[in-house]
């Protein structure tokens, strides 16, 4: 892989890890479900009139902008929103590459794997060292919220997949537009019209920057710039660079907003991200080998 194309693809996880601060920044002022209406909002318009629509029938859009728009950043916001940090909401959220397994393998009813269980096996001990020192900052119900967040991902996953070989950053955009309508509904029926208003009054500059930044930066950027480093590189080569989010995702938190790092959660990093890694490049070493 050419160095410009490693950097690029360091930077497009750079973004995906930061963007968990910058989530907790659109937090200070926004509702949860309010925010992430925002955010889709802005990664359909204006693009919706430049891109076409991707050739896939509509339930196939619409379930994926349910389960990415309502299921993964709608609950992932109200998980963020005072029930888990920043940092460990980067980490849980990675467990959707076993909930993608496990829902492509009940679909072809393929066998799980010795070294899929072993990998299993490391994430779950990495959660439940989580759940165990919950309190404060981290809730079982967020730990909970995040990994629900992470089954919707899988579920889109599983819907994209469907779609064939699309334009995906189009079929991003065409997306978001069976995300907003319910995310506006359920800020309205939950949060409510005041908060709403309360929201909108007070959201300052770095609210806005927020609400671009996870629009642009992390929908459009990113979608757009991974797509293009899996056109033109083996996805064994580009996938588990992936890996790096939660690093940036802590790593960000720590140094932005002054979350702690202390051994129990470096213990837990450590146990998913090695799950993770296993289920990754397993299979690449064994054929190396």
């Amino acid at each position: 892989m050419p160095a410009r194309h490693f950097f690029l693809a360091v930077l497009v996880v750079a973004v995906w890890g930061t963007n968990f601060v910058v989530i907790k920044l659109g937090l200070a002022h926004l509702p949860p479900l309010l925010f992430a209406a925002l955010r889709f909002t802005f990664a359909l318009l204006p693009a919706v009139f430049f891109l076409p629509r991707p050739a896939v029938p509509w339930h196939n859009l619409a379930a994926y902008g349910l389960l990415i728009g309502v299921g993964q950043f709608g609950v992932l916001y109200l998980a963020m929103r005072g029930h888990i940090t920043p940092g460990l909401a980067s980490l849980v959220v990675q467990t959707q590459v076993f909930f993608t397994i496990g829902l492509a393998m009940r679909g072809s009813g393929e066998v799980v794997r010795p070294f899929q269980w072993v990998a299993l096996g490391l994430a779950v001990a990495g959660i439940v060292v989580i759940g165990s020192h919950t309190g404060g900052d981290t809730t079982v119900a967020g730990v909970l919220m995040v990994l629900f967040a992470a089954l919707s991902w899988a579920g889109g996953n599983i819907v994209s997949r469907a779609a064939g070989r699309v334009n995906m950053l189009a079929y991003v955009v065409w997306t978001s537009a069976f995300a907003v309508p319910p995310l506006f509904l359920l800020s309205w029926w939950f949060e409510g019209g005041a908060a709403i208003e309360t929201g909108l009054r007070q959201a300052d500059a770095v609210t806005w920057a927020s609400v671009l930044w996870q629009s642009v930066g992390n929908t459009l950027f990113g979608y757009a710039a991974w797509g293009w480093l899996l056109a033109r590189h083996p996805a064994a080569t580009i996938t588990p660079m992936a890996l790096l989010v939660p690093v940036f995702g802590m790593a960000a938190s720590s140094w932005w907003l002054g979350e702690s790092l202390p051994a129990w959660k470096l213990v837990a990093a450590g146990l998913v991200m090695a799950g993770l890694a296993l289920n990754l490049l397993w299979p690449r070493l064994r054929r190396a080998g």
